[in-house]
């Protein structure tokens, strides 16, 4: 039997994502195939809009190629057709599928998409894969199926009889626009997305490393004259500018509160890259909370609160974070820092 350790007993056997999809809920599927379609580049326009539940008209996510409000009634677009069925997809579930993108394309209800692609969480049984490859026998089957599957089921209001000028409709469709996409293949490319850990779990990337700039770069953002204005508390002979501090005893503490700065300006990058935004925003929230009390505390002059605020900080336990694996002493002190620059908190009041 293989090691078992505390992570296993803790969480159970790890679930693969082309796994995890199976146990997706309809509407977490549809939100997965949306946010796969956001890291594509062939939707240069990033219009995606989910419209999955009663009355979707036989659409569950859109991709537009053009903007519908330009040409309202000859929009380019395609057509992502989500299924999360327990079985591979077959035939006999999918015929009333085309026949409403036939039908609701011929009363102009939306234009014809430029592909209709269909997605399900078990992938495309063998039979429906053989239609899918050759689009006349797709169309002379579909024609058979159409009064026991179309007629009606296309919508509850009436029935579709394949006939007339919908007959005529019918024969002139392109049935080349019909495919498949494999689920294994969106489990891929939306590892790309910022919410692939959040949705399939895993381990974070290793954090890029910032290098410093040069002071002359800094030096007029907020937590940088916040800090000149808090060493100046202490003082008497105050300091006149930022490039001043070198000479003085401030120093070490201006260079390590730079560095602090950085480290954890990593990983606000890590998390714009990564996760969803809201992570690092909470990890701040989260040190904001930590500190308050110490903040609001009665020091002696500014620069003494602002370390017992940053010593504050480099103590405080984060647990449920998804970044507290990775968040070290140093990336608290300079969580400080970047509230300061938020404008949340500050070392002396401006003036």
């Amino acid at each position: 039997m293989a090691y078992i350790n505390s992570d296993l007993i803790s969480a159970g056997k790890p679930i693969l994502p082309i796994d995890r999809i199976k146990l997706m809920s309809p509407d977490d599927w549809e939100a997965l195939i949306e946010e796969w379609l956001e890291t594509k580049d062939t939707y240069s326009l990033k219009n995606i809009e989910r419209l999955g539940g009663s009355g979707d008209l036989g659409v569950d996510v859109i991709a537009y190629i053009s903007d519908p409000k330009t040409n309202p009634n000859n929009y380019e677009w395609d057509c992502y057709q989500c299924k999360r069925y327990s079985a591979p997809l077959n035939p006999s579930s999918m015929w009333v599928e085309f026949g409403k993108v036939i039908y609701y394309s011929y009363n102009k209800d939306y234009p014809v998409p430029n592909n209709y692609y269909l997605i399900g969480t078990n992938g495309i049984g063998t039979k429906l894969k053989k239609y899918l490859q050759d689009s006349k026998k797709l169309k002379d089957e579909l024609k058979k199926q159409w009064n026991s599957k179309c007629e009606n089921a296309i919508t509850d209001t009436k029935s579709i009889p394949l006939e007339g000028k919908l007959l005529e409709y019918f024969e002139k469709f392109n049935f080349n626009i019909f495919s498949k996409i494999e689920p294994k293949i969106i489990v891929e490319e939306h590892s790309k997305h910022k919410n692939h850990l959040i949705r399939f779990g895993g381990n974070l990337p290793k954090r890029e490393i910032l290098s410093i700039p040069e002071i002359k770069q800094d030096e007029e953002l907020r937590y940088i004259q916040q800090l000149l204005k808090a060493y100046n508390t202490e003082i008497e002979e105050k300091i006149e500018a930022v490039q001043d501090i070198a000479s003085t005893k401030y120093n070490r503490h201006f260079n390590d509160t730079r560095k602090s700065f950085y480290k954890a300006e990593e990983l606000r990058v890590l998390t714009r890259d990564n996760l969803p935004d809201e992570i690092f925003d909470n990890l701040k929230e989260d040190v904001y909370d930590g500190i308050i009390n110490i903040y609001e505390d009665e020091h002696d002059n500014s620069f003494k609160k602002v370390k017992s605020v940053e010593n504050e900080a480099s103590k405080l336990v984060i647990d449920s974070n998804p970044l507290k694996e990775i968040c070290r002493p140093i990336d608290k002190k300079g969580l400080c820092h970047h509230l300061v620059n938020d404008n949340k908190i500050s070392w002396v009041e401006d003036e």
